[in-house]
C-alpha cells in the first residue's frame, strides 16, 4: 500500500499539472472504487479551477475555487497517470486542464477512494477526524509522544502504527525509524525512554524526508505520476533486509510477525 512518502510524492508530481489549473473534464469512469463515487463529481468539479493540492495523512487533497475538495486514497495499487498515450481499462477517473494536460487516475485493485467535500469541513471527514499530529509537523515533539505513550503497555512499534497517535506512519518507515534511533520494536511504549524518544522524533523525519526525495519505495504496483519507479527501497535498513547486517552493528537482521504485520529489526542495537 502507498504509504505517507508515495503520497507525498503522488501530490508534489501532480502540483505542476493541476496548481491553478481550470478542470474542463472531470469524468469518473465507474460507480465505485472501494466506495461509492460521489454521483455529483463531475458536474461540481468541471469547470472550478484548483487553489491547492496537499496530503493529510495517507490521503491526497486537491482543493477547488469553489470550496470543494476532492479527497483520494490510493489504496493498494492506485496511482494517477500524468499525460497517459492511452486510457487503460484500469484508468477510473480522468481529469483534463484548459492546457490540454490528462491525468488518470489508475487503479486495478479498486481499493482507493474518492471523496468530495466542503474545504471547510474537510477536518470532519470521518478518516480525519481521530488523526494524530503529523510526522512531519512541529506537533510531533519527544514530549508529545511521551504524553502519548505514557503507561502504554503495548509494543511501540503497533503504537506508532496507530493512526491516533501519529498519521500517516507506516510498516516500512516505522520499521526504518525504530532502527536508525535503535529502540527494540517490541518494547512497550511507556517503557521507552525520554532520550530515546528524542532520538525517534529526529528518526522519524530523517527516513521519511530521505524516502520522499527518493521517490517513495517501489513495492508491487507503486509508480509516481512521471510513471518514474520510487528507489527508496535501495535504501532500506532492515525492511525486507531478514539474516541480513545491521548498518549500525553488523548484528543479524531478524523479522518477526507483529499484530498481523512483519517486522524487521536487529536485536543487537536495537534493545
Amino acid at each position: 500500500m502507498p504509504e505517507l512518502p508515495e503520497v507525498e510524492t503522488t501530490v508534489r508530481g501532480l502540483r505542476p499539472v493541476l496548481q491553478g489549473r481550470r478542470l474542463v473534464r472531470v469524468e469518473p469512469r465507474r460507480a465505485d472504487l472501494r466506495r461509492a463515487i460521489p454521483a455529483d463529481l463531475r458536474q461540481r468539479m468541471t469547470g472550478a479551477r484548483v487553489v491547492g493540492l496537499r496530503r493529510r495523512a495517507k490521503y491526497g487533497l486537491i482543493d477547488t475555487d469553489r470550496g470543494d475538495t476532492l479527497v483520494f486514497h490510493l489504496g493498494m495499487s492506485g496511482r494517477w497517470r500524468v499525460d497517459p498515450e492511452e486510457i487503460g481499462t484500469h484508468d477510473h477517473l480522468l481529469i483534463e486542464t484548459e492546457e490540454g494536460r490528462r491525468l488518470a487516475l489508475n487503479d486495478p485493485r479498486r481499493f482507493g477512494s474518492l471523496d468530495l467535500l466542503p474545504t471547510d469541513a474537510v477536518e470532519d471527514f470521518p478518516a480525519f477526524r481521530a488523526l494524530g499530529p503529523e510526522p512531519l509537523g512541529p506537533e510531533m515533539t519527544a514530549d508529545y509522544l511521551a504524553r502519548r505513550l505514557d503507561g502504554r503497555i503495548a509494543p511501540i512499534k503497533l503504537l506508532l502504527l496507530d493512526q491516533r497517535v501519529v498519521a500517516g506512519l507506516g510498516n516500512i518507515y516505522v520499521c526504518e525509524a525504530l532502527n536508525l534511533s535503535r529502540i527494540n520494536p517490541r518494547k512497550p511504549g511507556g517503557a521507552v525512554s525520554r532520550p530515546a524518544l528524542a532520538r525517534l522524533v529526529a528518526a522519524i523525519p530523517q527516513v521519511l524526508e530521505a524516502a520522499i526525495e527518493a521517490g517513495g519505495s517501489t513495492l508491487r504496483d507503486y509508480a509516481r505520476p512521471d510513471g518514474e519507479l520510487g528507489y527508496f527501497s535501495k535504501q532500506f535498513r532492515v525492511y525486507g533486509r531478514e539474516e541480513q547486517p545491521c548498518p549500525f552493528d553488523g548484528g543479524t537482521i531478524l523479522r518477526q510477525v507483529d499484530g498481523g504485520r512483519s517486522t524487521w529489526w536487529c536485536p543487537k542495537c536495537q534493545r
